[in-house]
């Protein structure tokens, strides 16, 4: 969407400059201008974006009057860029219209730098600027409109369309035959990064997408149940045709072990017919459109619903049962999912089980409507804040990235600072930019060599060019969330067409563009590396302490509410530790690149995501399970639970403290399982197929979990045994 906005607003514009017979330069400008305003306002609501877009032109006419008086006077030009890009990167800190604004005056100013903009020619160029920033007004409020509203609905599709692929990809789990499991088991974990992950889009914009915060907690609360049971689905599933009991690890960690398959699925038994059945029922629950509200959908949700009934279950082995408990819940989840999204259901076939699952979401919504507002984390002050830090670091790239481009060029010198400019965005530590920049090199030599090829079939023809430059610019918007490398590849292709509109194309020109964004990266890096550094160890170091902190909040939370303690935001708490488990992967691309010469530090990292990934499955698994008791007939407290979880939170307390550097001594505690230490205790074993006894089997991954960071953060262990892996 962002990609069909920017490229009709550059449309539009390109048309009305038409109309007024503008030059091929002030075009350019035009288009450049209109992608800027278009790409760089971020604010969810429309009213926001519309006095952020007011008060970008009065900034970009600023920026281009600045930078046509300061045209001639080098010293004095180079030395308002750098305040610029100082101030620029320096107002993120005022939030997204002050990241906007920034950005368009930068923008603003290189584009008079690129077209050599003069004090004779600002009459025009205000005329053009003012064109490109009313088409992108009209594009961005008429033509491709832009709601929280319409955002979250199309999220909540999105949302619905993984939740089909996740159920799909476990079809193919269940007919796979044992050579095909590795390219099976590489789907089921892809969808469900991509369930994950939509599911955070979502979180992100439910504040600005609902209509107030009842309906935004009781969409948290059906998305995080879909996304959980859907997930647990594929585990039990994994389980029913392993020879032993697989671990979740396998669903989270990439190229991990196939389990060895055994004989408790046969492809022609009649249960293994009925589960198939019934999954592709599941399947039909979550694709049909809420439009089809006939009886047919009605008696394929009533006989899946009630597999949650033990009475219900066809006769086979624990392990097959659970997987039919498994499609009773998903099952659940997705009926509340279609409640949530698409409102009141006919009620005249429903079966008893039905009807008490419509019970329970009843009395769910009743508790969700009186949920507390969760608190912010204070931010940082002075030079601890990342804007602040940013801003120093980036004006000091700058100035080393304008004297040497300089002596490459004096008149595109300011590549290598749009360079040094870029791979400081988005990115937190050295190792982030390094990569960043690496990346940006290979695209733009890639690229350079498109634009080569691409100059020579262009030649003289102008709209050529230009439709050339839109489908760039859209494919780059496209493929930005996806490679760094190839969205510069695209910028670069775009801006040989622009030279050569601008009859200023020669080969030369595009290899000193190879090395003005080779300079640009190297002065970054060096920037990053000497001022005020924040190194890769340092940041994933302290993201991971964060991420075992609010595991801990989470699981004792949802342990104290399981035992009967009272009521917290658990969902909201489980996707905190979502955020910031996100932030911890990506904070660790460097660590796991493919140019990282440290291999071993590359598995370690990996593992560690992988291990603290399934950790917060099974949190979430907890902290959805706990938010039933209050207001669930089947679900009840159960005070033993909070003797299992003791061993649990002082380990996350011992590794967070290893990890800061505190707490030297302690050590994590390891030994019998939290199951049979309940047993040895005299409370006795919980029976299986409750839920408190499925409560106990999170409770015991987690421990297995938890106990199994040790050993790559070198936390020592009480009983002096090595930490295996969770089996």
């Amino acid at each position: 969407m962002a990609g069909l906005r920017t490229v009709a607003a550059i449309a539009l514009t390109l048309v009305a400059l038409t109309v007024l017979h503008t030059a091929i330069t002030y075009m350019v400008s035009g288009a450049m201008a209109a992608m800027v305003s278009t790409f760089a306002i971020k604010e969810k609501q429309v009213r926001g974006q519309a006095v952020t877009l007011a008060l970008g032109l009065p900034v970009a006419l600023a920026a281009v009057s600045l930078g046509a008086l300061l045209h001639s006077r080098i010293i004095a030009g180079d030395a308002f860029f750098v305040a610029l890009i100082f101030g620029a990167v320096y107002s993120r800190r005022f939030g997204d219209r002050g990241t906007a604004l920034g950005l368009i005056g930068f923008q603003i100013y290189f584009v008079s730098l690129f077209v050599g903009a003069t004090v004779s020619a600002l009459p025009t160029l205000y005329l053009t600027l003012a064109i490109a920033f009313a088409c992108s007004a009209v594009v961005r409020f008429a033509v491709v409109p832009e709601t929280p509203q319409r955002i979250l609905h199309r999220l909540r599709n999105a949302f619905r369309a993984r939740v089909a692929q996740l159920v799909d990809s476990q079809i193919e789990l269940l007919d796979a035959d044992p050579e095909q499991l590795d390219k099976v088991l590489d789907e089921l974990r892809r969808h469900t990064a991509r369930l994950h992950e939509a599911a955070l889009m979502i979180q992100s914009r439910l504040e600005e997408g609902s209509p107030d915060a009842a309906t935004a907690a009781l969409l948290q609360r059906r998305v995080a149940d879909a996304e959980i049971a859907t997930e647990r689905l594929g585990m039990l599933l994994l389980n029913a045709r392993s020879a032993e009991r697989a671990d979740t690890l396998t669903l989270h960690l990439p190229h991990a072990p196939v389990p060895a398959t055994g004989t408790l699925i046969s492809a022609e038994d009649t249960t293994t017919v009925t589960l198939r059945r019934d999954l592709k029922a599941l399947h039909l629950m979550v694709a049909r459109p809420s439009e089809d509200r006939g009886t047919a959908v009605a008696h394929v949700r009533n006989r899946l619903l009630g597999y949650r009934d033990e009475d219900k279950l066809p006769r086979a082995s624990t392990a097959v049962q659970d997987v039919f408990r498994g499609i009773g819940e998903a099952a659940r989840a997705v009926m509340g999912l279609r409640l949530a999204l698409d409102g009141p259901q006919d009620e005249s076939n429903d079966s008893p089980a039905t009807t008490r699952s419509r019970e329970e979401f009843d009395a769910e919504d009743v508790a969700l409507a009186g949920a507390d507002e969760p608190e912010e984390d204070a931010e940082p002050a002075g030079l601890k804040r990342p804007t602040t830090r940013a801003a120093f670091q980036v004006s000091v790239g700058s100035v080393l990235a304008i004297i040497g481009g300089e002596f490459l060029s004096t008149q595109r010198w300011y590549w290598a600072v749009l360079t040094c400019w870029v791979v400081f965005l988005n990115t937190a530590s050295t190792g982030e930019i390094l990569v960043k920049g690496y990346r940006r090199l290979l695209g733009t030599i890639v690229g350079v060599v498109a634009g080569v090829a691409l100059a020579g079939v262009v030649g003289n023809h102008t709209w050529l060019a230009f439709s050339l430059v839109l489908l760039f610019i859209f494919a780059m918007f496209f493929t930005a969330p996806l490679s760094y490398a190839l969205m510069s590849f695209f910028v670069t292709a775009m801006l040989g067409l622009l030279y050569t509109l601008l009859n200023t194309y020669s080969l030369s020109v595009l290899v000193l563009r190879i090395e003005e964004t080779a300079l640009g990266a190297v002065c970054g890096i060096i920037a990053a590396v000497l001022v005020l550094p924040v190194h890769t160890d340092r940041r994933t170091d302290e993201l991971l302490a964060t991420v075992l902190d609010r595991l801990r909040d989470v699981v004792s939370a949802a342990v104290e509410q399981l035992s009967g303690g009272p009521a917290s935001d658990l969902l909201g708490r489980a996707r905190d530790l979502d955020t910031a488990l996100d932030e911890l992967r990506a904070s660790t691309q460097p660590l796991t690149h493919p140019i990282t010469p440290l291999r071993g530090r590359r598995q370690t990292a990996r593992y560690l995501v992988a291990l603290l990934e399934t950790c917060a499955y099974h949190a979430r698994s907890l902290a959805a399970t706990a938010e039933l008791v209050p207001h669930s007939r089947t679900v009840a407290a159960d005070p033993r639970l909070d003797r299992a979880a003791r061993r649990i939170a002082h380990n996350i307390e011992v590794i967070a403290a290893h990890v800061q550097d505190e707490g030297k001594g302690a050590q994590v505690e390891s030994g019998a399982s939290i199951a049979s230490m309940l047993k040895d205790d005299g409370s006795g074993a919980l029976p299986s197929g409750t839920v408190a006894f499925r409560v106990l089997r999170h409770l015991q991954r987690l421990d297995e979990g938890v106990a199994g960071l040790a050993r790559p953060l070198d936390v020592p262990v009480s009983d002096g045994r090595a930490v295996s892996p969770p089996v």
